[in-house]
């Protein structure tokens, strides 16, 4: 048995609003269909795949929203300055890393859950002000 790719993450939130909000504004995934678990929860989209990327399961006490042993979860993106820009403009704290030797930009920040988001960009863009 061989994998072919990621199927998707779950993160567990408190404020299933907030976290859902989250995840529009800042990778553009957006809620679409999901089965009627007997949970609350969302499903989150990516718009140019129409895959099911992210699924958030909602109703989790704060005292359960603890870090194990999944350090973080990583999106490809685009529109490195824009993105930079909507983190700033929400007082979201973030870190911005060039890969040596690939020149990858890799930006990271906490969603609203405490889980840790990577964004990976082309070489190519150009760096934000």
């Amino acid at each position: 048995m061989a994998v072919r790719g990621m199927n998707h993450f779950t993160v567990l939130t408190d404020d299933l609003e907030a976290t859902l909000a989250f995840y529009e504004a800042h990778l553009g995934l957006r809620p679409g269909p999901r089965p009627p678990f007997a949970f609350a929860g969302a499903w989150l989209y990516a718009e140019r795949s129409g895959e099911a990327i992210l699924h958030v399961i909602a109703g989790i006490g704060r005292e359960r929203l603890t870090k194990g042993v999944i350090d973080h979860m990583a999106f490809s993106g685009e529109d490195l300055a824009g993105c930079v820009a909507k983190l700033k403009a929400r007082d979201v704290p973030h870190e911005l890393r060039r890969l040596p030797e690939y020149g990858t930009w890799q930006l990271f920040f906490h969603d609203p859950n405490g889980a840790k988001v990577e964004i990976d960009f082309d070489a190519r863009e150009t760096a934000p002000a």
